[in-house]
């Protein structure tokens, strides 16, 4: 059987251990404050990838779409950066 300082050093590690992952996943939070946004671009270069290697042009709408992504992309950049002043 263990100890009862054993057991006593095996729960002060494991309390130990639980209040520093909790840190981890409080400073992951606060290192993306808006992960969605992220997301958000990343699907939509997908979608841009994906309008580039079509092989037919959606009704004349892939240049419109394209142009649109980009636009999307470039104000969701932006609007992140201005986040962080």
């Amino acid at each position: 059987m263990y100890s009862r300082r054993t057991a006593c050093v095996v729960s002060l590690a494991a309390l130990i251990g639980l209040s520093l992952a909790g840190g981890d996943v409080v400073l992951a939070a606060e290192r993306e404050r808006h992960p969605n946004i992220r997301k958000a671009m990343e699907a939509l270069r997908a979608a841009r990838k994906d309008l580039e290697n079509a092989d037919h042009d959606f009704g004349g709408h892939r240049v419109g779409a394209i142009e649109a992504i980009d636009r999307a992309i470039e104000q969701l950049d932006l609007a992140l950066r201005f986040d962080r002043r």
